[in-house]
């Protein structure tokens, strides 16, 4: 028999028998208070009218006596409360004697008389009174002995319960936990031989299974698989970079040392722990684990990690482990290694270089600026008539100045980006301004070539959230790069539309546009198209990216080779 079945049947007949008990007892007295209530009722209100009567004929005097009025009440209630043989009989006596005394209230021959019906009357009620409390006496004890006969059976159910249900339970489950303990112990021989049809039965059955199928993995190739975990134990603590393994529930399978001493914890409190609870206490595993999906589609930063004594960056890298199955075909996801590698000496050389561009950029602006003012000195012919071959040299010497000056503008403008030094002073500006402003700043550059820019934009634009000079400084930029690979009397369009609470900036060119390998390269630093006869130092767009980011918007081209580009960038109103 199964146990549930068991448990059912001992539990439910014990509930049944208490219920049994319940109704018996309250049955049972209920009938005694049925036999009291019937005493009280029909024979100890005729004894107290019987009481009364004879008090008030004890003080008849006369016939016009007040008592008469009394004694008459109360056998008025005596006649109505009639209920043992013979007392009626004995009550009509009684009336026809007082009916005499009515008339006669000194005739002592009659109180007498009434005086014998009275106690007659009163016999017969003390009479029934035993009879009743001896039928009384007999409901309780058949109540009693009800009682004890189904407290007993329920003491009987409960004794077999105690006595038998705990070591049907706890018997073969300490015999299981033995058995347990041995297989802990690598004693795969181990059995349990309880085979009850029950759920013991079925659990020692599962159980005899395992451990056979243990002992047969014990005998197989356990100690090299167990050697080559061993071997790439070592092999991965060995390595330089810390190195953290999870499985597909996000559970660490292994951390190397040098992971250990970044994250700053023990191996026992590491291993075989969710990542997502460490990470509640620990802020680097909650960087790598936690915020890895959220920064997939964000600019991809080093990490900044305090380790050798010093402040050192890491890149993360995290590789998805999967495997195919024997004979599946469909690949499954087991897991993810992060692997952090440290470029904190490529990081300390790129600040180098940081720092020697915009200290050779700002020491190259002084004289740059001093040879600009001597060749307007020397074009104002204050200073003297020049031929046309010296002119020809001072425009010359012009363009270079100014293209030298735009480089160190833009170098410098890099290294403040690299180093985050860049200030933004984000209000709200004028979208129309920010266009008429840079349309200016090129149109000298435009009519040299006899461009012709053309503005649409549409009505009542919304202000925008941005820094009016770098924004504008963008704008030029991309204004700068359409007319110079513009050819000559061609159209630039300058479109300028507000779509889903953003105000969109576009240059369009009808240039020979940009082939689809490079467009997710233009805006990469020092990248020029290949074949491009156009110099520059490929900064430009970069900054232009830089500066756009910075202030939350987006940045991006549409172009088609011979087909012109559409250079864009939108921003928040």
């Amino acid at each position: 028999m199964r146990i549930k079945t068991k448990l059912n049947l001992g539990v439910g007949l014990l509930f049944l028998m208490i219920i049994i008990l319940s109704l018996v007892s309250g049955y049972s007295v209920f009938l005694i208070k049925a036999d009291t209530e019937n005493i009280l009722k029909a024979n100890y209100n005729t004894l107290e009218y019987s009481r009364n009567m004879i008090l008030s004929l004890d003080e008849i005097k006369v016939s016009t006596d007040s008592k008469i009025g009394t004694f008459k009440e109360y056998l008025e209630k005596q006649t109505q409360n009639v209920t043992e043989p013979g007392e009626k009989e004995a009550t009509a006596n009684l009336e026809k004697s007082f009916a005499v005394l009515e008339k006669n209230g000194t005739n002592e021959a009659v109180k007498t008389q009434i005086r014998k019906d009275i106690f007659a009357i009163m016999k017969l009620n003390l009479d029934a009174i035993k009879q009743k409390s001896d039928i009384a006496k007999l409901t309780a004890e058949n109540a009693n002995l009800w009682i004890a006969i189904v407290g007993s059976l329920c003491f009987l159910i409960a004794f077999n319960l105690l006595v038998n249900l705990p070591n049907n339970i706890a018997n073969p489950i300490k015999e299981l936990t033995l058995s347990i303990k041995e297989i802990a112990n690598k004693n795969y021989s181990e059995r349990v031989h309880f085979t009850n049809h029950n759920e013991y039965g079925d659990l020692a059955k599962s159980f005899n299974t395992m451990a056979q199928k243990l002992e047969e993995y014990h005998n197989s190739n356990l100690y090299k698989l167990f050697f080559e975990k061993k071997r790439l134990e070592t092999l991965i603590n060995n390595m330089h970079d810390p190195i953290i393994g999870l499985d597909n529930d996000g559970i660490i399978l292994f951390v190397n040392d040098e992971a250990l001493k970044i994250i700053g914890m023990k191996s026992e409190d590491v291993i075989g722990k969710s990542a997502s609870t460490l990470a509640l206490s620990n802020d680097l595993i909650r960087s790598l684990i936690l915020k890895e999906v959220a920064n997939d589609s964000q600019k991809k930063q080093p990490m900044k990690i305090f380790a050798n004594g010093k402040e050192s960056y890491f890149d993360k890298e995290t590789i998805n482990i999967t495997i195919t199955p024997t004979g599946e075909e469909k690949e499954i996801n087991i897991g993810d290694v992060i692997i952090l590698r440290n470029i904190t000496l490529f990081k300390e050389l790129d600040f180098a270089k940081t720092n020697f561009i915009a200290t050779v950029s700002h020491e190259l602006k002084t004289p740059i600026a001093s040879i600009k003012l001597s060749l307007q000195l020397l074009q104002n012919n204050k200073t003297g008539d020049l031929n046309d071959d010296q002119k020809q040299l001072i425009e010359s010497i012009k363009d270079d100045s100014q293209r030298l000056l735009k480089i160190t503008g833009e170098l410098l403008n890099l290294s403040q980006l690299e180093t985050g030094n860049i200030q933004l002073n984000i209000d709200k500006s004028n979208p129309y301004a920010i266009v008429n402003y840079a349309v200016e700043a090129v149109k000298i550059q435009a009519d040299q070539k006899q461009i012709k820019l053309v503005i649409d934009a549409h009505e009542n634009l919304h202000d925008v959230k941005a820094d009016s000079e770098k924004t504008g400084w963008v704008l030029i930029n991309y204004l700068s790069n359409a007319i110079t690979y513009s050819s000559e009397k061609s159209t630039i369009t300058i479109k300028l539309k507000e779509e889903n609470d953003h105000i969109v900036f576009q240059v369009i060119d009808t240039g020979k546009g940009i082939d689809a390998r490079y467009k997710d390269k233009v805006f990469d630093k020092y990248f020029q198209i290949p074949g491009s006869q156009k110099t520059g130092t490929g900064l430009g767009l970069a900054i232009s990216k830089e500066f756009i980011e910075a202030q939350n918007g987006t940045i991006g081209v549409e172009s088609n080779l011979g087909l012109g580009s559409t250079f864009w960038f939108s921003l928040k109103v």
